[in-house]
């Protein structure tokens, strides 16, 4: 099955992806974590994302799931689901320069009536070459824009 030709520029995020992060945010104690990231190809015009996120001793934290869409050139849209009530609808730009693939988003946030309310979102992928950085920031709970996370992964 061959990739779908919008698909090529972010053909690199293929597979899965694990390392380390740390967390903070002024309503929380800081936290480290360890990180999984999954893009895969389903044969669609679009990829499947899954993440997960543990503490140190292995015990599950975090996890959602959605699709990267890129509808043209250096833009990308990334629709995801969260267990905790939330729901983005993020927008974006896509940079390639080599082996260097960039994603940036800004996201509106949808929240069920008993979630923490997320006003917004802010995410960060760069991806150069077998080696993943992620940052995520999100104004929530009375808080401005805050960064939340960073991680550094590898291509497993």
């Amino acid at each position: 099955m061959a990739l779908a030709p919008n698909l090529r520029p972010v053909s690199a995020l293929l597979g899965t992806w694990a390392g380390d992060g740390a967390g903070s945010y002024p309503t929380i104690e800081s936290f480290a974590y360890t990180e999984e990231i999954v893009f895969t190809d389903i044969g669609k015009p679009f990829l499947q994302y899954v993440q997960r996120t543990r503490d140190p001793a292995g015990a599950p934290l975090h996890t959602e799931t959605g699709y990267l869409r890129v509808p043209g050139d250096g833009t990308a849209e990334f629709i995801l689901a969260q267990p905790t009530g939330q729901s983005e609808l993020a927008e974006g730009t896509l940079t390639v320069d080599g082996d260097r693939v960039l994603l940036e988003f800004e996201a509106a946030v949808t929240n069920s009536a008993s979630a923490k309310h997320v006003e917004a979102t802010r995410r960060r992928y760069e991806l150069d070459g077998d080696r993943m950085t992620t940052t995520f920031a999100m104004a929530a709970v009375g808080h401005p824009m805050t960064h939340h996370l960073r991680s550094d992964l590898r291509r497993v």
